[in-house]
């Protein structure tokens, strides 16, 4: 992540409440592509639906990035 990007991105990570409901969406998130994974029988879907909780794991080390990046 460049620079600048973590730095518009600081006000949202630097409140509490803003990280608590993103950490509670992407549970949700987690566990209804979970709920696909274990429906789709093709290749595609399955793919599809594994990196789409890859990104959402790697969004809930998006504060410990922003706020490392933001201080360089």
């Amino acid at each position: 992540m460049i620079t600048e990007v973590a730095k518009k991105l600081l006000p949202l990570v630097s409140v509490k409440k803003n990280t608590d409901i993103l950490e509670a969406y992407m549970e949700y998130r987690v566990a209804e592509l979970h709920k696909l994974l274990e429906q789709h029988e093709d290749i595609y879907n399955i793919n599809k639906a594994q990196g789409a909780i890859q990104e959402i794991r790697r969004l809930k080390t998006l504060r410990d990035e922003v706020i490392a990046r933001a201080e360089k």
